[in-house]
């Protein structure tokens, strides 16, 4: 059986692309990329970081259930009082 190559936070955002190594950490903060830890270090299988090439770095959408009986006309009302009180407390 073969072992996975454990590769660096650091390079694993070489081989992203050249991405921030925050993003690395943001991403295993997500979920969007698997960590192993060896000791106190934070590593990421060569085989984790194929599939999140492989998916293109996507992940899934957040779902967001609008209520049932909001119509397009509340829908609006209600952005336009959420930019009235965004822009009162501009003034403040």
């Amino acid at each position: 059986m073969e072992m996975d190559l454990l590769i660096s936070v650091q390079e694993a955002a070489r081989r992203l692309g050249g991405i921030s190594k925050w993003t690395v950490h943001a991403w295993l903060s997500q979920g969007r990329l698997q960590r192993t830890k060896v000791g106190g270090r934070t590593m990421i299988r060569e085989s984790e970081l194929a599939r999140v090439i492989e998916d293109g770095g996507k992940s899934p959408a957040p779902c967001r259930p609008r209520p049932a009986n909001q119509t397009k006309d509340s829908r609006a009302e209600a952005e336009r009082s959420r930019r009235e009180r965004m822009r009162r407390n501009a003034l403040v």
